[in-house]
This record gives C-alpha cells, sequence and structure tokens, in this order.
C-alpha cells in the first residue's frame, strides 16, 4: 500500500475544503423502474429538486440509496451521472464503503476519477472487524485514494462499531475528514465534539437525535428525513448552526413524525413509499427488500401531513 505523501497545504486543504458543507446533507434515494432497473429520468429530478429545495449536500448510493443491491456497475453509473448532473451546483459525496478494503478502495478511485467531493464509507459490514481491524480498513483506503474521506458509523446495521477512540486516531490521518455518527447516542456524540480536531467534521446520521448534536456542535446531518422535507431539513439546519435555537426546535417538532415513522419499517422502505407519494419517482424496491405494509402507509402519511409536504 502506498504511502500518504500530502504537502502540509495540501493536508490543510482537504480538510478546509470539505468542512465547508455544513448543514443539510440528504441520503438520497435511487429511484427504480418496475423491471427493476434504475430510473435515471427521476434520479436526475431528484437532485434539481434537492437543489432547488436548498439542500447542501448530496449523498449518493448510500444505504438508503440501496447499496447493497445495486451492483457495481450500476453504482458507479449513479455516482458519475450525480457528479455530471449536479454540475458543481450542490457538492456530491460518493457511498464507497464496502465489507472488503480491495471493493471499498476501488470504489473511492472510482469517485475520486468521476469527481465526487468526497467519499462516505462505512465500517464494514458483517465481518466484525476489531478496533485495529477497523483503523487499518480506512488507513489504507485513505493512504490508497487522495480524496476527502468521511467515516460511517452505523452499528445497528454493520454489527460492528467505530469507537470514538478509534476515530480519534483515524482524525489523525490527513484527508479523513469527518465522520456520520448514526449512534443515536448524544451523550457519545458529545464525547466525540469534545475530543476531535477542530477541522474533523461531524454529521449526525440519527435524523431523530440531529437538532440535539448541532447543537452540540456538530456540522449538520446526512438525513433520511431530506428526502421528504428538504427545504425543511435544510432551515433547521441553518437555524440550529447560527445559534436559533427556538426556530430549531419548532422546525423540528414538525419534523418529528418523519423522524420517527420513515423507520417504521426497514430504511428505505418508507422513505421511498413517502417520496412516490409526493409523485416524485415510483415505489420500486429491489428484494429482499418488499413495498411497505399498508398499515404503515397511512403513518408514514399522516407524518408528511404534519410537515406540511403533502
Amino acid at each position: 500500500m502506498p504511502t500518504l505523501m500530502f504537502s502540509n497545504a495540501l493536508a490543510t486543504g482537504l480538510k478546509a475544503v470539505f468542512t465547508m458543507i455544513k448543514g443539510s446533507i440528504v441520503a438520497i434515494v435511487t429511484p427504480m423502474l418496475e423491471d427493476g432497473s434504475l430510473d435515471l429520468v427521476a434520479f436526475r429530478a431528484l437532485l434539481d429538486f434537492h437543489i432547488e429545495q436548498g439542500t447542501d449536500g448530496i449523498v449518493v448510493v448510500g444505504t438508503t440509496g440501496e447499496s447493497p443491491t445495486v451492483d457495481v456497475e450500476e453504482h458507479e453509473a449513479l455516482i458519475q451521472i450525480a457528479v455530471e448532473h449536479a454540475a458543481g451546483r450542490i457538492p456530491v459525496i460518493a457511498g464507497t464503503g464496502a465489507n472488503s478494503t480491495k471493493e471499498a478502495i476501488e470504489l473511492a478511485q472510482f469517485s475520486k476519477n468521476a469527481g465526487a467531493d468526497a467519499s462516505l464509507t462505512v465500517v464494514p459490514y458483517y465481518n466484525k472487524p476489531t478496533q485495529e481491524g477497523l483503523y487499518q480498513h480506512f488507513k489504507a483506503i485513505a493512504e490508497a485514494v487522495e480524496m476527502p474521506h468521511i467515516l460511517y458509523n452505523v452499528p445497528g446495521r454493520t454489527g460492528a462499531d467505530l469507537h470514538n477512540d478509534t476515530t480519534l486516531r483515524l482524525a489523525q490521518i490527513p484527508n479523513i475528514v469527518g465522520i456520520k455518527d448514526a449512534t443515536g447516542n448524544i451523550e457519545r456524540g458529545s464525547d466525540l465534539l469534545q475530543r476531535v480536531p477542530k477541522d474533523f467534521a461531524v454529521y449526525s446520521g440519527d435524523d431523530a437525535t440531529s437538532l440535539a448534536l448541532i447543537l452540540l456542535g456538530a456540522h449538520g446531518t446526512i438525513s433520511v428525513t431530506a428526502n421528504v422535507a428538504p427545504k425543511l431539513v435544510h432551515e433547521m439546519c441553518v437555524a440550529a448552526l447560527n445559534g436559533e435555537v427556538l426556530k430549531a426546535r419548532e422546525i423540528n417538532f414538525r419534523l418529528l413524525g418523519l423522524h420517527r415513522h420513515l423507520f417504521v419499517e426497514a430504511n428505505p422502505i418508507p422513505v421511498k413509499w413517502a417520496v412516490a407519494r409526493m409523485g416524485r419517482m415510483k415505489n420500486i424496491l429491489r428484494l429482499p427488500l418488499t413495498p411497505m405494509l399498508s398499515t404503515s402507509e397511512s403513518v408514514v402519511e399522516n407524518a408528511m401531513r404534519q410537515a406540511g409536504v403533502i
């Protein structure tokens, strides 16, 4: 594996550029057609919709974008199309995680070549590496691909947990620029925010606790809710980042039903139903995901009405 050869200026520049992305970063869904193929017309339209609504960044082909069920060719196509269609209007963060270090490096290298602003790389799932294994995994990716990398810790989905101490070790690597913390644990998030370098970005990956984490010092949220209420999530983040606590809290109350009920079934089942209910794509998923139960539909629709998006 090659050794990092960044100059101090480059190392500083990578983090300085990335920490400019603050606020609402949508973990965008991947539209599909009835035959299961990618609906690229709807995908491009969703990118335009988020830009119009004020979303601050796009994560493409993350968990919410059904990364486990798109093949490598489709995964790369979604990244390439997102970068090309965004055309510099909004930062694009490419989902590049894998439980194989080699595959994660290959996806990150593709993303860099495509022009993505950063990669989002999840803790390896299923094989449950040790903390040293996690450190070596992310270090190897950073050394192999000279672009900004954001760590993604979601132990409820991966079966492995990136401890704060390991995150702090990784934060010393110049082009590891931030973390999406989807633990939903405010005590743990507070500890992380207190100890990470000032140029290391921390994003909430848990919609229900994102406001609290931002008020504690996080830079924003990588959000599922933003698929359905992009303007409101953006406005909540702006208010929180500006210290307008009452305004941020009021918006969060409107969003609370979505924060809760977009997870009434496994993500992204409910959020794809909701975006389809808004008329922005078809409600198609790939097995092993199946359409949302009819008993859940009224629950999600009521949350959408509470937020005022329908």
